[in-house]
């Protein structure tokens, strides 16, 4: 039994069975510690009823979505959970997450903004399964390793039409034929995102944008003229030698030296330099 098994204990021998029974659903009682963390004003370990929803945690207990920002979804389970998007923020959290494509598991909660890319998350979970894998079973060894190679591909702009199904046909094939836990919910993450952002993963392969401005190979960095005061500060940190500009006059990036560092959006004072 893991730790909170354990810590719930004292309180069965101290109350009875009946008084944890009496909190929770019909079908999932008792209480459940969530690792509140990411884009929320209070993070931290919380212990509600089961059946409390995602609204009430993040938003009543959390505080909301921290520096004013807009939620987009939040990951329930860890590395092996799921990313639920926001027509889910009214549902009962309890053990029948797996319906919606979620899991409690160890109750890893992280909040996510406008500003995380659904891809490069997967593709972040996905290669710390790859290698948490023993490699006893095929299905998982080379199957998660080929799911991370195609996302991998996706985020650095090299995404093919046919990924998508792709991803689905594997993650599927994954899950039905590997012969432990971590195979069998090792997709969770892709599967999810899929279901639930699939017009973020279209941008990526389609149009090759990253709506969030997360995926390097994605971005465009382009200074805008009207706002430009030729101070030469984007000039003097670009490592790469990609903008240009004579004194006095708007400056301008070179799309094939720039290597999407950021640096000159951080250090323009104007607000001059736009990502996109």
């Amino acid at each position: 039994n893991n730790v909170e098994t354990l810590a719930n204990i004292p309180f069965l021998i101290r109350f009875g069975p009946e008084k944890f029974a009496s909190m929770g659903t019909k079908e999932s009682r008792g209480t459940k510690v969530f690792a509140l963390a990411g884009s929320v004003k209070n993070t931290g370990l919380v212990e509600v009823p089961l059946g409390t929803t995602l609204r009430e945690i993040i938003f009543d207990i959390g505080g909301g979505i921290k520096d004013n920002k807009q939620f987009k979804g939040v990951l329930i389970g860890g590395p092996s959970g799921g990313c639920l998007s926001e027509q889910f923020l009214d549902l009962p959290i309890d053990y029948d997450l797996a319906k919606v494509g979620a899991m409690m598991g160890s109750g890893g909660l992280i909040v996510l903004d406008e500003t995380t890319c659904m891809v490069e998350l997967a593709r972040y979970f996905l290669s710390f399964t790859c290698q948490e894998s023993c490699g006893k079973c095929t299905p998982c060894r080379e199957g998660t390793t080929r799911l991370l190679e195609i996302l991998e591909r996706i985020v650095e702009g090299k995404g093919e039409e046919g990924d998508l199904k792709r991803l689905e046909s594997l993650s599927q094939n994954i899950i039905d034929t590997s012969l432990c836990g971590l195979g069998q919910s090792a997709p969770n993450p892709v599967l999810a995102a899929l279901r639930y952002f699939r017009p973020e993963y279209e941008m990526h392969v389609r149009k090759k944008i990253c709506p969030a401005g997360v995926c390097k190979a994605l971005l465009n960095f382009k200074i805008l003229a009207e706002k430009c005061k030729a101070c030469g500060l984007c000039r003097k940190h670009c490592p790469v030698g990609a903008i240009t500009g004579a004194k006095r006059q708007p400056h301008r990036i070179d799309p094939e030296k720039c290597d999407q560092c950021g640096l000159c959006l951080e250090k323009c004072p104007f607000q001059a330099i736009i990502k996109g």
